[in-house]
C-alpha cells in the first residue's frame, strides 16, 4: 500500500478548534498629576483648573513685577553713575577754565633798539675801560657787579634767574652785548620785581639777584653801569635804548645762547 492511500481527509465536519479570547482587561484610568487637585465633579474640576491657572499668572505677574522692579532699579543706578560723570566732567572743565582765565598773565617783552647806540648821557651812569681776556679761574673786579674785564670763556645763557650767578659767565654776556640786571632780593619782590621785568626784553638780558651790591638795582653793560633804588625809575629804558646790544661792545653780533645755564634759571 502506498503512502498516497494511506493519507485520507479528515471529516467534513471535523473543524479546528476557535481561538481562545484573551481575559477582559480593565482599561487604566489617567491618574492625576502630582500636586494637582481632581475632582469626580466636572463643575468642581472646572473650577479647580481656573484656580490652577490663576495661582500660576498670579505667579507669573509676581515674577514680572520683580523683574520690571529690578529693572528699574538698575536704570536709576544707570542714572546716578551718568549724573555723577557729568557732574565731574563739569568740574574738571571748570577747573580747567579756570586755570587759563586766572593764571597770570606772561609780562611781555620790551623793545629796543639793536647796534644803535647814540652815545646818549644817562644822569647817573658811570664808564669804565676794561680789557677783555678770557681766563680760568675766579676773577677779582673792579666794580661790583662787574660791568667788564677779563672773563670765563663760556658766557652765561641769557635769561632770568632766581639764584646768584657766577661772575666770570656773566661777564662773557656783556662781551657779546647783553645787560646783566641785579638787584637785592631783600628790597625787590613781588610787585616790584614784576615791575623791574615788565621793562626787560626778551633776549640780551640777564637778571639775578645779587649779594652784596650798593644799592637795591644794578644795570651793566659793556663798561657802563647804573645803580638805581627803584624799578619805577625812568632811567631803566633809557639805560636800555643806549647800551642794549650795542655796537660798542667787543662782539656786538656773538649769540647769548648755546652755552651755559646757570642755576635757578627761570626762562
Amino acid at each position: 500500500m502506498s503512502y498516497a492511500a494511506a493519507w485520507t481527509r479528515p471529516p467534513a465536519h471535523e473543524t479546528a478548534p476557535e481561538a481562545e479570547e484573551p481575559p477582559d482587561t480593565m482599561t487604566p484610568t489617567e491618574q492625576p498629576r502630582a500636586g494637582k487637585r481632581a475632582s469626580g465633579d466636572p463643575a468642581r474640576q472646572a473650577q479647580i483648573d481656573l484656580t490652577v491657572k490663576q495661582q500660576r499668572e498670579a505667579q507669573k505677574q509676581a515674577k514680572l513685577a520683580e523683574y520690571q522692579k529690578q529693572l528699574a532699579k538698575r536704570r536709576r543706578g544707570r542714572l546716578v553713575w551718568w549724573t555723577v560723570g557729568v557732574a565731574g566732567a563739569l568740574v574738571v572743565a571748570a577747573v580747567v577754565v579756570s586755570s587759563f582765565v586766572f593764571a597770570p598773565r606772561p609780562i611781555p617783552a620790551a623793545t629796543y633798539g639793536a647796534l644803535d647806540s647814540t652815545g646818549a648821557k644817562i644822569e647817573g651812569v658811570e664808564t669804565f675801560d676794561n680789557e677783555t681776556t678770557h681766563v680760568e679761574g675766579p676773577v677779582d673786579y673792579p666794580q661790583n657787579p662787574p660791568a667788564g674785564g677779563p672773563h670765563n670763556p663760556y658766557w652765561l645763557n641769557c635769561g632770568v634767574y632766581d639764584q646768584p650767578q657766577q661772575n666770570e659767565n656773566a661777564v662773557h654776556s656783556l662781551e657779546h652785548g647783553a645787560v646783566w640786571v641785579t638787584y637785592d632780593a631783600a628790597k625787590v619782590s613781588g610787585d616790584e620785581l614784576d615791575a623791574l621785568k615788565a621793562q626787560l626784553p626778551s633776549t640780551y638780558v640777564v637778571l639775578s639777584p645779587y649779594e652784596g651790591l650798593p644799592s637795591p638795582i644794578v644795570l651793566s653793560a659793556w663798561n657802563a653801569q647804573l645803580k638805581l633804588d627803584s624799578a619805577s625809575d625812568p632811567r631803566i629804558p633809557q639805560f636800555f635804548e643806549e647800551y642794549w646790544r650795542s655796537q660798542n661792545v667787543p662782539e656786538p653780533t656773538s649769540p647769548c645762547t648755546g652755552a651755559i645755564d646757570g642755576p635757578g634759571k627761570q626762562r
